[in-house]
């Protein structure tokens, strides 16, 4: 597979089953170095088993996958190590502070983030030696976010990090994001916000049934369908393929 240079995540055609159910059908997608890309789509279209297959914990039946030129299937912690990764579930472990998390994987690091700016900016720092067990749904969706982050990877993915937050919560993410970006890396971002992906997205992927129903800018999108906004354009592209 070749790609620009640019190019940080490339999904070329990539297909995953399980079983009956057809999760990816050829999907195809780019996430480019210095820019947030949105990927939109119903429950079950396929965006968290699209980000599975990209960080390497699941392996596509067929089609290419690179993420900073390497197959994440196999990639030894090298590459590991300059990819960041926030999934739905979490994963956190329970009875650890954030603090504590936060300061041993810094640690992991050649040059990780500021871990006291990092949780000030995340509204974590009165928080930052509660037990996760005892941290509310959003402040724990916050670590997850920060965990991702800490190490300042070339890549992240962000399986929807603003679910369950409060406006300013969801602010300051949308802020801290838009920067890393700007720092040079390539953020994907999934999301079911339409109001997230006009605020961050350089690129915004629609994705129905395991494919790729519409990409590009919001406004590239948006004419596409010939809608004035990209919630329009979602169910444009959307509702038919799900009737």
């Amino acid at each position: 597979m070749t790609g620009t240079p640019e190019a940080a995540v490339e999904l070329r055609e990539v297909s995953r089953r399980f079983g009956a159910t057809q999760a990816l059908a050829g999907l195809s997608l780019t996430a480019r170095t210095g820019e947030v890309t949105c990927v939109l789509g119903p429950n079950g279209a396929g965006k968290t088993t699209a980000v599975e297959i990209a960080v390497g914990l699941q392996r596509a039946d067929s089609g290419a996958v690179r993420v900073l030129g390497e197959d994440p299937w196999g990639a030894d912690a090298d590459h590991r190590a300059r990819v960041g990764v926030m999934l739905q579930d979490g994963g956190l472990p329970q009875a650890v502070t954030p603090a504590a998390l936060l300061r041993h994987l810094a640690r992991l690091w050649e040059d990780p983030a500021d871990v006291v700016a990092l949780t000030r900016t995340l509204g974590l720092s009165d928080a930052a030696r509660t037990p996760v067990r005892r941290l509310s749904g959003g402040q724990r969706q916050r670590v997850a976010l920060a965990a991702a982050l800490v190490g300042r990877p070339e890549v992240a993915f962000l399986d929807e990090p603003t679910a369950g937050l409060d406006p300013h919560a969801r602010r300051e993410v949308h802020r801290l994001v838009a920067e890393v970006a700007r720092d040079g890396a390539a953020v994907v971002v999934t999301t079911h916000s339409f109001d997230e992906a006009e605020r961050l997205a350089g690129h915004v992927v629609v994705v129905v049934a395991g494919r790729v129903a519409a990409e590009g800018t919001v406004q590239e999108v948006c004419s596409r369908t010939g809608s004035s906004g990209l919630e329009d354009a979602y169910f444009a592209l959307t509702d038919g393929a799900l009737r």
